[in-house]
């Protein structure tokens, strides 16, 4: 997610918030109806839990504005720099599904990868449904 332009942080499920919880209360339950929460974001140590991922990333403002800003010519004078021509006043609405399409090749891409290093090994780990 930090490869996309205007990225500035990622949250994987309750992200920065979990620093504010007890592990009593940031850990996922799990019942034979399924997880009681998904504090984790669907990974656990690196490794999907069954659960949704749930990923949030922050964006930085467009600074590229037509309001003057301070800054320095080649020799090091101050100057004023205005910027002109058309510009993206919000890249969030163009950042939601490259973030999406991201996340989406980064997890089909592991899941090829599993399926490279792992042909012919069949799995006898019980579904667990997922929350509703």
């Amino acid at each position: 997610m930090m490869s996309i332009n205007a990225v500035k942080g990622i949250e994987i499920g309750a992200g920065f918030n979990s620093i504010t919880q007890k592990g009593t209360e940031h850990r996922d339950a799990i019942t034979i109806n399924g997880f009681k929460s998904n504090h984790a974001g669907g990974t656990l140590g690196g490794i999907s839990s069954g659960q949704d991922v749930l990923v949030s990333i922050a964006l930085k403002p467009t600074s590229s504005l037509r309001l003057p800003i301070e800054s320095i010519d080649k020799e090091g004078n101050p100057i004023e720099v205005i910027t002109k021509g058309r510009h993206d006043p919000c890249v969030g609405i163009r950042a939601t599904p490259i973030a999406e399409a991201m996340l989406a090749m980064t997890i089909m891409d592991h899941v090829m990868r599993h399926r490279a290093q792992n042909t012919g090994v069949k799995s006898s780990t019980p579904v667990v449904p997922a929350k509703a």
